[in-house]
């Protein structure tokens, strides 16, 4: 499993006109040659010497790149209550994060990010699109503060203290303002950042990462339970307070709330795994179950209610298990990434039969470093990879030639995609180094963060389509 961050250097201010993300990696230029449409594929096609990618604005609804300074390993998004359902920019977001800072403080970041612009764009571009009012060149939020027009997202952000370099971080469904982190010190706190983020709400003036000053703030709990540090940590999408948390010694850990600040920890752990637990999901129908997956190239299925031994446990890769997601919308999906780069989906009510695998892919050539099911679309996943590639998949696509043949019409241009493209393949992200970590925003529909050694990315792809009932995009 690769975990550690690669060299992590505190991030520097960057040229405005560098273009961060998208299809392409960073690059200065504004003007691109007129060329015929060529498919780049990431780890087959060779750059000439040079040659540049150059991100294609038009394949993005909304693009924006920032950081807060230190890298972050691991963030998540924040419930808020600006409606359940956002489809119209600009768009506001919370999110909680933790530094993988060296030589220096670390700490829980929160941060709001609000007036995030975006342009919602045809499905089948033209080319007379005017694609120059993309706000996908904000490469840093302190630069935002020399463009004073109405585009510039407005940052704002606050720090509190934290022993050690955060691993893993998770905000609760049900009561976003308390979060878990689990430290390299192999400590798990749980935090009340509830202030931090109505301060936030009620103020829209841009606080710069350098401004920011870290706070020195207790944590509600803090247990020492554990033997060894880790990273696999989830909260009960269905029982309020409800954890669970894994190490690399094996063990695993259940949270039961008290009171609202208050837990009880078991003393006694799960054990199942013959080694480290990477990573954890509870179910989203069953309020006793969840699932793990190790560094044994295993997934168990737990069920708190029949004692500390897995329920079942199947092989489930070739190497390293380092990531999995449990669908929401389909509960019997779960899928997984592992270290050699293959991720699988497993339909569970087939587990007894033996091979429970409905789709299996190979696309990426370097571990799997976050995975996670779309939380509107049931087919949909986005993965994260060493290779520096953030993809997004569709289950239910199909090549389909006549499609193709309308689609190319439409566009009068000859784009040969490679042949041995999976047709579940969606959109590939990049421009981002040492990506980490990704989550779907689970009120702005289309709508991704990413984490990566040189900042975060919110990115919209254009050719991501949510079919959402009329009823709730009202709301």
């Amino acid at each position: 499993m690769v975990r550690s961050l690669k060299n992590p250097k505190k991030a520097k201010r960057k040229n405005k006109t560098s273009k961060k993300g998208g299809d392409a990696s960073s690059s200065s230029s504004t003007s691109i040659p007129s060329m015929p449409a060529k498919v780049w594929q990431p780890g087959v096609d060779a750059l000439e010497e040079g040659e540049e990618l150059q991100c294609d604005p038009s394949a993005y609804n909304s693009l924006h790149a920032f950081h807060i300074g230190w890298p972050c390993l691991s963030f998540d998004v924040v419930r808020d209550s600006l409606g359940l359902v956002r489809t119209e920019f600009p768009h506001t977001i919370y999110c909680v994060t933790g530094t993988q800072a060296h030589n220096a403080p670390n700490s829980i970041g929160i941060f709001k990010i609000s007036n995030i612009s975006g342009k919602r764009r045809e499905l089948v571009p033209t080319k007379t699109s005017d694609d120059t009012d993309m706000d996908s060149e904000s490469s840093d939020s302190d630069d935002d503060e020399e463009n004073d027009g109405p585009k510039a997202p407005v940052f704002q952000v606050r720090k509190v203290f934290h022993e050690g370099c955060v691993n893993r971080i998770r905000a609760m469904t049900q009561k976003p303002h308390i979060c878990a982190s689990w430290g390299d010190t192999g400590h798990v706190q749980i935090w009340d950042v509830g202030s931090h983020l109505n301060a936030m709400a009620e103020s829209e003036t841009n606080i710069s990462k350098d401004a920011a000053t870290i706070t020195n703030e207790p944590p509600l709990i803090k247990f020492t339970g554990h033997k060894d540090e880790g990273y696999a940590i989830d909260w009960s999408p269905l029982v309020p307070g409800r954890l669970v948390s894994g190490d690399c010694k094996n063990c695993i850990h259940l949270w039961e709330p008290a009171s609202d600040s208050t837990w009880n920890v078991g003393d006694k752990p799960f054990l199942g795994h013959t080694a480290s637990v990477e990573d954890l999901q509870w179910s989203p129908t069953e309020p006793f179950v969840f699932a793990s997956g190790s560094v044994d190239k295993t997934i168990a299925i737990w069920d708190t209610r029949i004692g500390k031994s897995p329920a079942t446990s199947i092989k489930a890769h070739e190497t390293d298990v380092n990531v999995i997601s449990w669908n929401r919308l389909a509960s019997c999906m779960l899928a997984s990434g592992s270290d050699d780069g293959a991720f699988s989906i497993r339909d569970l009510r087939m587990l007894k039969e033996g091979d429970s695998v409905v789709a299996h892919f190979q696309y990426h050539k370097h571990p799997i470093t976050s995975i996670e099911w779309s939380p509107h679309e049931a087919s949909t996943l986005a993965v994260s990879s060493a290779d520096n590639q953030l993809t997004i998949w569709d289950l239910s696509l199909e090549r389909d030639e006549e499609e193709e043949a309308e689609f190319k019409a439409k566009t009068q241009e000859e784009v040969h995609a490679p042949t041995d493209l999976p047709p579940q393949l969606l959109f590939v992200h990049q421009g981002q180094k040492d990506l980490k970590e990704l989550h779907w925003h689970t009120q702005i529909p289309g709508m991704l963060i990413s984490t990566a050694a040189d900042g975060f990315n919110i990115l919209m792809p254009s050719n991501i389509e949510s079919n959402l009932p009329a009823a709730n995009a009202a709301a």
